[in-house]
């Protein structure tokens, strides 16, 4: 098992998310301003699983993509120059849904930047489930001035 770099608490002093909404566990590795690996247990109460779909749960892959772009944005954000600022999207390009995520579950969320100039940037994004990809994306930021 990976060691936790960051766990809920201190990824909260970092993104302003809150529960229900804030949709990581912890971090596993990062380079900050470069890359982040971060983590998700999909647990059978989650909040989506109520209504998406009661008798076969799905984790939505918007959610899956919001899921990546908070794991991105904890590595912007730690950036010192951006310390207290709010990422928000400004695109999301090449999404691709490969796999179910369901209950029990555990989403590995990697972010690698491939571009940034000032405040705005592009991630690139895959979230895996034991190794076999489930969402390809590129997600562009805007940090908020």
């Amino acid at each position: 098992m990976a060691e936790v770099l960051l766990n809920q608490e201190q990824i909260k002093q970092i993104i302003p998310h809150r529960d229900p909404f804030l949709l990581i566990d912890e971090v596993l590795e990062m380079e900050v301003g470069k890359k982040v690996v971060a983590r998700k247990y999909i647990r059978d109460n989650d909040f989506w699983f109520k209504g998406h779909f009661p008798q076969k749960p799905v984790t939505p892959g918007v959610l899956m993509v919001e899921m990546l772009a908070q794991a991105g944005a904890v590595c912007i954000l730690s950036q010192p120059e951006f310390k207290g600022k709010i990422a928000l999207f400004a695109g999301i390009d090449k999404a691709k849904f490969r796999r179910q995520v369901v209950p029990g579950d555990v989403l590995d969320l990697s972010v690698e930047i491939i571009a940034q100039r000032g405040p705005m940037g592009v991630g690139k994004a895959v979230a895996s489930v034991d190794g076999q990809r489930a969402v390809t994306c590129e997600i562009k930021f805007a940090v908020e001035q």
